[in-house]
C-alpha cells in the first residue's frame, strides 16, 4: 500500500469519528438544513404559510406580495445558517442537475452593500438556455430560458448557497428539463387515482405517487480510478481482463462493509440526513467495491429531487475520504453492474397505500382495482415504459443475468395469479346474493392471508409487484427517475380515467351496482392483459421464444427502444393528459438519441486512445525484450537455440498475432465512426454507432485483454482489476 493511500485511508476514518462525535443523533439532526413545514411555521406570516401549503396541494398560484414575504423569510434563515449566494436548483435534459449561484450581496444607488433576495427572484431566474440539450425545441441564438421556483419541493441549504427547487422551460413555454413533465405526469395521476379512489372512501381529496429508490453504485481508490483515461472519461473500463477472484464465491453480498468505506458511508449519511434525504440502508452489494443505499419511500417529486441531490453528496463525500464513486450501470467486465429499482405505490390524504390489501372485502377490492389497472396500463404501453430506461450505459446491463431482460412483463406471485384467475372466471353482468358472497368472501376476501405466504421475488422480472408496492427493476444507477415516474404516473392515469368511464356506464346505463360494476371491469382486464404477466426465468431463451408469440416489445438497445417516443399512440397519450406536447416529446426522443450517439462516440474515441497510446507501445516494448532475449539464447546456444526459446517464440507469434487484429479492428472502428459522424439524420445516425462501430469494441477489448494476459505485469500500461477491486 503507498503512502498516499495508507494517509487516505487514516483520514477518512478520522472524519467519520468526528462527524460521529460532533454530530449527535440522526434524528436531531433531520432536515436541519431544509426550508420544510418546521421551518415555515417559524419564519412565515399567517398568510404566507396558507398560500404556499395551498399552492404545494393544490397547485394554486402564489401573488407577488406573499412571494416577497417568503423570500424575505427564507433569505433570513438560509444567511443565519451560513448561505451567502442561492441558485435556482433544476435538471436540464442531460440527465442530472444544473445550478448558477448569485450572491445575496448587493450595491444600493448610494454605493452601500446590502443582502437582497425578493419574491421575482424566488419565483423566475433567467439563466442562459443556449447550451443546455432542446433537441430543436429553440434555435441555438434563442438563448432565453426560464426556471421557475416548484414550491412542492422545499428548499435547502447545500454548502454556502440557497438552492430553490425549479422547473425549467424555454421562452416559448416548452418543458427544456425532466421535472416539469413529471409534476404534470403527478398531476394527472392525483387526479384520476382520487377520483377512483371515491368508490371506496368519498373523504379522499389527494393521492400521491410515492417513490422508494435503491441506489447502487461502486466506490473505489481516487487515484486509482484517475490513473484510467477509460474512467475517467466514460465512467468504466472499457478493456480489462477479469481478475481470477470476481463475485464467484458470493461472499461480498452483505458481507461486512470495509473499514475505509464505512467511514465514507457515516459522513454521507449525515450530509443526507441534514438535507432531508432519510437515508435508510446500506449494505455491501453482489461485486467486489459494489455497495447500495436506500431511503424510506417518499412523494415521487421530492423522491427525485432527493436522489438527484444524493448522486451530488455521494461525488463529494468520496473526494474527501480519496474514493470515486462510479455511477455506470456497467463499470467492470465480468461481475454485476448497477442499478436503480424504483419501488411505486399510490397512497391517499387519509393514509391509506392503494397497492396494499385490507382487512376486509371492500378494502380489498380497491386494492385489486389499483393493482388491475396498474397492469393493466403496463401492459398497453409496455414498450413506452422500456424506452424510459434507455441508455447506451445501461444497454450493457439489462438482460445480461444480473438485471432484467428489455423485455418488459410483470411478476406477481403464484397465489396473487390464482386470484386473477378466479376473477377472470366470474359470470358477466349482475351477480346473484350467492355469487357475491363467494366472491367478496372466499376469493377477495382471503388476500391478506394470501399475501403474507407471498413473499417469493423473481429477480428476473423487469415490473415485479412485492407486497405493497410495484418494483421497476430495470432502471439504471445513472437515470433520472423523472424519466421512468412519468411515463408510469401517465400510464397509470390514463388507464384509470379509462377504467372509471367504463364503470360509470355500466352503472348508469346497465343499472349495475358500483361493486358489481368494478368486478365487470376488472374481469375483462384481467382477460386483455393476461399476456404482460409472467412468473418464469426472464433469462431464458425460451421466455423470448414465447414473448413474441404474445407480441411483447423486445427492443434490446437504445435507438430501437426510442422509436416508440414519436408512435401516434404514444403522442395521443402524453397530449391527452396534457403531460408533454408532441414539440416535446420529439426533442426528447432527439436529445435521448443525440446523448446515445455522443456516448458511444467518446468511447470510441477513448478506445483509439488506448490502443495506440497506451497498449501497442507497452506491448512493442514487451515483444521487445522477449526478442533480446531470444537472440541472447542464440548466441549462447548457436543452432540448437530454439530448443531453450520455444515458449518466447510461442508467446512472441501471440503476441504478434493478437496485436495486428487488435490495430485492424481498431483502425476499423474508427472509419465506421468517421462514416457515422457524415450523418446528419439522428436515428440513421444513431443506427450507424450501434450496429457499425459499437460491435467493434468487444473485438477490441478482447484482443487486448488476451496481451494483458502475455504481457509483463510491470509493462502494462493501465491500472487492473484486482487493484481497481480489491484495494482497501
Amino acid at each position: 500500500m503507498s503512502k498516499l493511500r495508507f494517509k487516505a485511508i487514516l483520514d477518512s476514518q478520522k472524519r467519520s469519528r468526528k462527524y460521529v462525535e460532533e454530530k449527535g443523533r440522526r434524528s436531531e439532526q433531520f432536515a436541519s438544513n431544509v426550508f420544510n413545514e418546521d421551518k415555515m411555521l417559524q419564519h412565515l406570516t399567517k398568510d404566507a404559510l396558507a398560500s404556499v401549503k395551498s399552492a404545494i396541494v393544490s397547485g394554486s398560484k402564489i401573488d407577488r406580495k406573499i412571494a416577497d414575504q417568503v423570500a424575505e423569510a427564507i433569505k433570513g434563515w438560509a444567511i443565519n445558517n451560513g448561505a451567502t449566494h442561492y441558485t435556482h436548483w433544476f435538471q436540464p435534459l442531460t440527465g442530472s442537475t444544473a445550478e448558477k449561484h448569485d450572491a445575496f450581496f448587493d450595491l444600493l444607488p448610494d454605493g452601500r452593500a446590502l443582502e437582497t433576495f425578493g419574491g421575482g427572484q424566488l419565483v423566475q431566474q433567467e439563466p442562459d438556455a443556449s447550451s443546455f440539450p432542446h433537441g430543436g425545441i429553440r434555435n441555438t441564438f434563442e438563448a432565453r430560458g426560464y426556471t421557475a421556483w416548484d414550491p412542492t419541493s422545499p428548499a435547502f441549504i447545500y454548502g454556502t448557497t440557497l438552492c430553490i427547487p425549479t422547473i425549467f422551460v424555454a421562452y416559448t413555454g416548452e418543458a427544456l428539463d425532466n421535472k416539469a413533465p413529471l409534476l404534470r405526469a403527478l398531476h394527472s395521476v392525483d387526479q384520476a387515482a382520487t377520483a377512483v379512489a371515491k368508490y371506496f372512501d368519498k373523504n379522499v381529496s389527494k393521492v400521491n405517487a410515492t417513490l422508494g429508490w435503491e441506489q447502487e453504485y461502486f466506490l473505489i481508490d481516487k487515484s486509482l480510478a484517475q490513473s484510467r483515461p477509460d474512467i475517467v472519461m466514460t465512467g468504466r473500463t472499457l478493456i480489462g481482463q477479469t481478475a481470477a477472484k470476481g463475485q464467484q464465491l458470493d461472499d461480498h453480498y452483505f458481507g461486512v462493509i470495509p473499514s475505509r468505506v464505512l467511514s465514507f458511508m457515516k459522513e454521507l449519511e449525515v450530509e443526507c440526513t441534514k438535507l432531508g434525504i432519510p437515508v435508510k440502508t446500506r449494505h455491501n452489494e453482489v461485486a467486489p467495491n459494489q455497495f447500495e443505499l436506500a431511503p424510506v419511500f417518499e412523494e415521487a417529486n421530492l423522491a427525485v429531487d432527493h436522489n438527484l441531490l444524493l448522486m451530488d453528496v455521494m461525488e463529494k463525500v468520496a473526494e474527501k475520504h480519496s474514493l470515486k464513486v462510479l455511477f455506470h450501470e456497467k463499470p467492470f467486465a465480468g461481475i454485476n453492474g448497477s442499478g436503480k429499482h424504483n419501488n411505486w405505490s399510490l397512497a391517499t390524504d387519509t393514509g391509506v397505500n392503494l397497492l396494499s390489501p385490507g382487512s376486509t372485502p371492500m378494502k380489498n377490492l380497491q386494492f385489486l382495482t389499483f393493482f388491475v389497472n396498474t397492469i393493466k396500463a403496463v401492459d398497453e404501453y409496455e414498450e413506452l415504459l422500456r424506452s424510459s430506461i434507455a441508455s447506451a450505459s445501461n444497454d450493457h446491463r439489462l438482460g445480461t443475468n444480473e438485471a432484467p431482460p428489455a423485455i418488459l412483463s410483470i411478476f406477481i406471485g403464484k397465489q396473487l395469479n390464482g386470484v386473477l384467475d378466479e376473477l377472470e372466471g366470474v359470470s358477466k353482468g349482475k351477480l346473484s346474493p350467492e355469487e357475491k358472497t363467494e366472491l367478496k368472501l372466499n376469493v377477495v376476501g382471503k388476500i391478506p392471508e394470501i399475501m403474507l405466504d407471498n413473499t417469493d421475488r423473481n429477480r428476473t422480472s423487469p415490473f415485479a409487484f412485492t407486497g405493497n408496492k410495484f418494483e421497476m427493476r430495470g432502471v439504471g444507477s445513472k437515470t433520472n427517475c423523472a424519466k421512468p415516474m412519468t411515463v408510469l404516473n401517465t400510464i397509470v392515469a390514463k388507464q384509470l380515467i379509462d377504467f372509471k368511464k367504463e364503470v360509470d356506464i355500466l352503472v348508469d346505463k346497465k343499472n349495475l351496482k358500483k361493486d358489481e360494476a368494478i368486478f365487470n371491469v376488472l374481469r375483462e382486464y384481467i382477460k386483455t392483459s393476461k399476456r404482460i404477466r409472467f412468473d418464469g426465468d426472464g433469462y431464458s431463451s425460451e421466455w423470448e421464444k414465447e414473448a413474441k408469440k404474445r407480441k411483447l416489445s423486445n427492443n434490446k438497445n437504445t435507438p430501437d427502444a426510442l422509436q416508440v417516443l414519436t408512435s401516434k399512440e404514444s403522442l395521443a397519450l402524453f397530449e391527452s393528459m396534457k403531460v408533454m406536447s408532441g414539440v416535446e416529446i420529439k426533442a426528447r426522443q432527439e436529445v435521448e438519441l443525440e446523448a446515445y450517439i455522443l456516448h458511444v462516440q467518446i468511447e470510441g474515441r477513448v478506445f483509439n486512445e488506448l490502443i495506440y497510446s497506451y497498449i501497442i507501445p507497452s506491448v512493442i516494448e514487451y515483444q521487445n525484450r522477449l526478442i533480446d532475449n531470444v537472440m541472447g539464447l542464440k548466441d549462447v546456444f548457436g543452432a540448437s537455440y530454439k530448443d531453450y526459446a520455444n515458449s518466447q517464440l510461442v508467446i512472441i507469434q501471440e503476441i504478434s498475432e493478437h496485436l495486428d487484429i487488435l490495430k485492424s479492428k481498431t483502425d476499423a472502428m474508427v472509419e465506421e465512426r468517421k462514416k457515422a459522424n457524415k450523418m446528419t439524420d439522428s436515428h440513421k445516425k444513431a443506427y450507424a454507432y450501434c450496429e457499425k462501430v459499437k460491435p467493434y469494441f468487444d473485438e477490441i477489448r478482447y484482443r487486448s485483454d488476451k496481451l494483458e494476459r502475455l504481457v509483463d505485469d510491470e509493462l502494462w500500461p493501465l491500472t487492473k482489476y484486482r487493484e481497481l477491486l480489491f484495494a482497501k
